[in-house]
């Protein structure tokens, strides 16, 4: 007898939802979002979940709201007798704050999957985690994906003459060392101090890019600064062209139009988080295949190690 299969979304998710769903074959499931006067808000699933398999999509990036209402949508789906729970979170948001940087500051991470666990989910996927051993923080399966396949394809397709591939900080060196590998092509890192959060004091670039054609590799672009400074010193260094690719793009405030006005040539990024504008400068590849097919496969009880073949973190 095939398991009864029920896709849902939050309201943060439900483009890329929807495409999951279309890929995996069905439609997209049926749910109500109420929202009260005073901010207060309810979901509720509009069709039976008894006995079911219920993925729930919802990238979890800022507002708080979208965490919470995932919160709600994976109590509501424990309340209402599912079988298994799985929350799909292609962004994992508070992935940053992975431990005590400094005394008296909370470990968000571990926090966001305690909370997790606490509604009822019975099972994490995600893709592109900000730190590997965010998984150790649950007690449930996580199965922990990467965009790097449908960038390395997309990149090779390209065929760029004269690549270096770069990171813009030592913490990506493993990413950039792996992808160097891929593509055969020399690596350069930039080493960055910071004064505080979003705020660089000072780079320094490790390796040659004169007339080279460089690919700048992150798994989170938020305000962007990083990724410009890391860009200009570049150019400053003799870099022909400057593309960089990141998986999860929260472009803050006004990264775009700073992305726009940039030496950046273009953005590669995932839907994993909906752009709130459009660029000509940048291009959104869709991972909604890579997630209907593990989906398909957890349902089927097959492997997904093949999914890791490229793994960026190796």
């Amino acid at each position: 007898m095939e398991p009864k299969v029920g896709i849902y979304s939050g309201n943060a998710s439900r483009v890329l939802a929807e495409s999951i769903a279309k890929n995996y074959g069905i439609p997209l499931g049926k749910t109500t979002y109420t929202k009260f006067a005073d901010g207060e808000f309810q979901v509720s699933f509009d069709e039976t979940i008894r006995g079911k398999e219920v993925f729930i999509v919802q990238s979890t990036f800022p507002p708080v709201d979208n965490l919470f209402e995932l919160l709600l949508m994976i109590d509501a789906a424990k309340r209402a007798s599912a079988k298994h729970i799985y929350a799909v979170i292609p962004y994992f948001g508070f992935a940053r704050q992975d431990r005590k940087d400094k005394p008296r500051v909370a470990i968000g991470s571990k926090l966001v999957a305690d909370l997790l666990q606490a509604a009822g989910a019975t099972h994490i996927i995600t893709m592109d985690l900000h730190a590997d051993q965010l998984q150790g923080f649950f007690n449930i399966p996580v199965d922990h994906l990467f965009a790097s396949s449908i960038f390395y394809d997309y990149i090779k397709d390209l065929n760029i003459p004269n690549l270096v591939v770069s990171s813009p900080d030592t913490g990506g060196t493993k990413r950039a060392n792996v992808y160097s590998k891929a593509f055969n092509c020399d690596m350069a890192i930039c080493y960055k101090q910071r004064e505080k959060a979003n705020q660089i004091s000072d780079m320094v670039l490790i390796g040659d890019v004169k007339n080279k054609n460089v690919i700048i590799f992150d798994d989170i672009i938020d305000t962007a600064g990083s990724l410009i400074k890391a860009a200009n010193l570049m150019k400053e260094k003799g870099a022909l062209t400057i593309r960089a690719v990141c998986t999860h793009a929260l472009l803050s405030n006004d990264a775009i139009e700073k992305i726009d006005e940039s030496v950046i040539d273009q953005l590669i990024v995932t839907d994993t988080i909906p752009l709130r504008k459009s660029s000509d400068k940048i291009v959104v590849l869709s991972v909604a295949n890579i997630f209907a097919e593990v989906i398909k496969r957890n349902i089927q009880c097959e492997s997904i190690s093949s999914f890791f073949d490229f793994n960026p973190f190796i």
